[in-house]
């Protein structure tokens, strides 16, 4: 690595460090202007705020690095370019490739660091922040957090259980079923019209209880008004928050899939988003790095404003892009897959032609 590539490295991580620095006040600010209010009328304890905010840091800054460094790249080589650096540079006889090296190489370090983060520090802060807002910040708390209706599980081989609604304070669900099958044979079916959890007795309470066991010479049914029963699950289990995907480590995060696809949770895209976007964010450290290079690289009459006009355009079609086909992951047909690298694959061709067309 020559002096060349050290100065330009140099630049590219203290620029990003710099607008990560400025920028993360700024939200923080801006969060805690909104949000100050309703911290006061519920009393939230300093001591939990102040870990709020360093989740906070942790989770933005991980969500928004792409665009961070998209600027801090465009911010500084328009700096290269209006001092007529770059000229002097590709004047000595180096490639334009051979001038992407330390940018490609800077990108690198960020991507490596991001990927990291994503997997193992950045669940952890998910789970503070989003604890902390739908518990003082959403009115309602635990009841928002979860899934309450329509709940369907493979609780084990073989076993299934159906709820259609689920009441998080009362621990109650409604129009409860549960059917046994072995080799696509159903052996029982057991139905109430309400099943409550008892905490003390660890048991549960079935309202207008009925249990048909299929028979090869007939049905026999069992039907009471009232009964106590133990089962294999809890209906606490039944009902993970709406963000879990979000707070387990990549492990943990496969693990929890292979078991919610068994089970056939109707949630199952919204984890698989998840699970995708930790790889493809940090690929969108190269692809915003390249697309910045090739903008901002060229002297323009109108300085660096111009530059930095194109860039948060770019920026703000990507963020659009990236929301727009996770939505559709989450919602629709679109496999998560497909949905989650669209803008990644869209800003790659873009990269690729504003690198050819790149004054060189």
């Amino acid at each position: 690595m020559n002096i060349i590539d050290k100065y330009i490295l140099k630049r590219y991580l203290a620029t990003f460090t710099v607008m990560l620095l400025l920028f993360i006040p700024i939200g923080i600010v801006i969060d805690v202007s909104e949000k100050v209010n309703k911290m006061l009328q519920n009393k939230v304890p300093f001591e939990k705020i102040a870990i709020y905010y360093y989740d906070f840091t942790v989770y933005f800054a991980n969500l928004l690095f792409p665009i961070f460094l998209f600027l801090s790249v465009i911010w500084f080589t328009s700096k290269l370019a209006n001092n007529t650096e770059i000229i002097a540079i590709l004047s000595s006889g180096i490639s334009f490739s051979r001038f992407l090296r330390p940018y490609i190489i800077g990108a690198t370090i960020v991507s490596v660091f991001a990927l990291l983060m994503g997997f193992f520090v950045v669940p952890k802060a998910s789970e503070g922040f989003n604890n902390f807002r739908y518990m003082y910040l959403r009115g309602s708390g635990q009841i928002e957090m979860r899934e309450t209706t329509n709940v369907f599980r493979e609780i084990s081989k073989g076993e299934y259980l159906y709820v259609q609604n689920f009441n998080q304070i009362s621990k109650t669900a409604f129009q409860f079923s549960l059917e046994k099958f072995n080799k696509e044979k159903m052996v029982f079916k057991i139905t109430a019209d309400r099943i409550h959890w008892n905490a003390k007795k660890k048991n549960y309470t079935m309202t207008n209880y009925k249990k048909r066991i299929v028979g090869e010479l007939g049905d026999r049914i069992e039907a009471s008004e009232k009964k106590d029963t133990v089962f294999k699950f809890d209906l606490d289990d039944l009902t993970p928050t709406v963000y879990v995907a979000e707070t387990l480590s990549l492990g943990e995060l496969n693990k929890f899939i292979k078991k919610e696809k068994s089970r056939g949770s109707a949630n199952i895209n919204v984890y698989l988003v998840v699970l995708y976007k930790k790889y493809s964010i940090p690929v969108s450290a190269f692809i915003l790095t390249i697309i910045a290079v090739a903008v901002s690289s060229m002297k323009r009459r109108g300085g660096m404003g111009v530059n930095l006009a194109i860039g948060i355009g770019l920026a703000f079609t990507y963020i659009f892009f990236d929301k727009i086909f996770g939505v559709l992951a989450e919602k629709s047909s679109l496999p998560p897959l497909i949905a989650v690298w669209i803008p990644n694959t869209v800003f790659g061709i873009l990269a690729i032609y504003l690198l050819r067309n790149a004054k060189k």
